[in-house]
């Protein structure tokens, strides 16, 4: 079978893993793989993953006519120009509800993105709580399929940056981009270092050497890089307020460490409050260095947790099963909305968003710093610096 997954982008993110995951699989049992990508890339951007070097990349414009068996959407964007690729079937591979993403006064940014969920193409997902609201609120039956681990990589035993310390002098790692609102990356290192941790890392895909306050950065890090900093820390604090399935805690898991996290949707596919990790309402940030103090001053404690969740990690399948029920589910897609629905289908949805967002913004008042926002824009370094400002805030207030 000839076969297109359809991605944003190439670059490091969990989401773009899984699909580098299955492809790399399908690939493997012998059917004719793509990578097709929306937006632009260099081959810098490629090294990260095993699948850039063995699978084919194609940028979405110079695919023209070519004719694929089944094509995949991975993402809303790519949802919503899924007609641009020809094949006989189409699919959508949902690892979030990704309005969510969106602040909440984005109405119909929000609302475009949901109506990807509407486009009738047969999907699969990764997360029970995603198969649910899926099945409620757009009337869409989902293919289940968890995403696995590698445990030829992710593993207790194996080269570590540093030993674990001793017993009271707990390490803790911070993992996420920097300037993603929804990952809380910056209020994470900060209440880190509120707590009686001897020390905090950072694990970042953002391109940083240094951080000030913040004892290691890794930046931009291979994945086969990753286990070795994992083993490093005691504990992972993940404290994202929008995930799908959730597979950092799971990585560290695997590699000897425990967690601490927000009641974040996905989190209770593997995580058991007090038992494998400690959960905390979400914004409750007295919460968060309580539970951090409470697992450094306390061995016995972190060590059971270690232990809880070396079982639970033992249990998870790995990629070849699951990506294996992800090949059964591509392969047993029968009908599709055809090409011209599904162009018609985003052609409205476009035509809807652009004239509630006119609406929007014709009804907020004027920006005076508009002209400095273009010029923003235009500079790169600028516009890389404002886009990290929100981080700033919640890291240093």
């Amino acid at each position: 079978m000839k076969i297109a997954f359809f991605i944003g982008s190439v670059d490091i993110s969990g989401g773009t893993y899984v699909i580098y995951q299955h492809a790399l699989h399908a690939s493997q049992c012998g059917h004719d793989v793509t990578i097709v990508v929306l937006y632009p890339y260099d081959q810098s951007q490629l090294g990260w993953h095993p699948a850039t070097r063995q699978l084919r990349f194609v940028p979405v414009a110079e695919v023209g006519q070519e004719h694929f068996d089944l094509a995949v959407a991975t993402w809303w964007k790519t949802a919503t120009e899924l007609h641009t690729l020809e094949a006989s079937r189409y699919a959508f591979f949902v690892q979030s509800i990704e309005s969510r993403f969106y602040p909440d006064e984005e109405i119909p940014l929000k609302g475009l993105v949901d109506r990807t969920y509407d486009l009738g193409l047969p999907t699969i997902t990764e997360a029970s709580w995603i198969k649910e609201y899926l099945r409620t609120k757009h009337h869409c039956t989902a293919d289940l399929v968890r995403n696995g681990i590698r445990k030829d990589l992710y593993t207790q035993n194996g080269p570590a940056i540093a030993a674990r310390p001793n017993h009271g002098r707990m390490r803790v790692l911070v993992e996420g981009p920097m300037g993603v609102p929804f990952k809380n990356v910056g209020n994470s290192l900060r209440l880190s270092r509120k707590s009686r941790a001897e020390s905090t890392w950072l694990l970042t895909s953002t391109r940083i050497r240094t951080l000030p306050f913040i004892d290691r950065v890794f930046s931009h890090v291979p994945v086969a890089s990753t286990p070795e900093i994992y083993r490093s820390c005691d504990v992972l604090l993940k404290l994202s307020y929008v995930e799908g399935m959730f597979g950092p805690p799971l990585e560290m898991f695997h590699c000897g460490g425990t967690s601490v996290v927000y009641d974040v949707t996905g989190h209770d596919e593997y995580i058991r409050d007090g038992i494998n990790a400690m959960v905390v309402a979400r914004d409750d940030e007295n919460g968060v260095i309580n539970a951090l103090n409470r697992l450094n001053d306390d061995p016995e404690l972190l060590a059971s947790m270690k232990e809880a969740a070396a079982q639970t990690a033992a249990a998870w399948p790995d990629w070849t099963q699951s990506s294996r029920e992800f090949l059964d589910a591509l392969i047993s897609i029968g009908d599709s909305p055809d090409r011209e629905t599904i162009r018609n289908r985003n052609s409205q949805s476009m035509a809807e968003y652009v004239e509630l967002e006119n609406q929007r913004l014709a009804a907020k008042p004027q920006r005076p710093d508009r002209k400095l926002e273009s010029f923003v824009q235009r500079h790169p370094r600028l516009a890389e610096l404002k886009r990290h400002y929100g981080f700033l805030r919640e890291y240093w207030p």
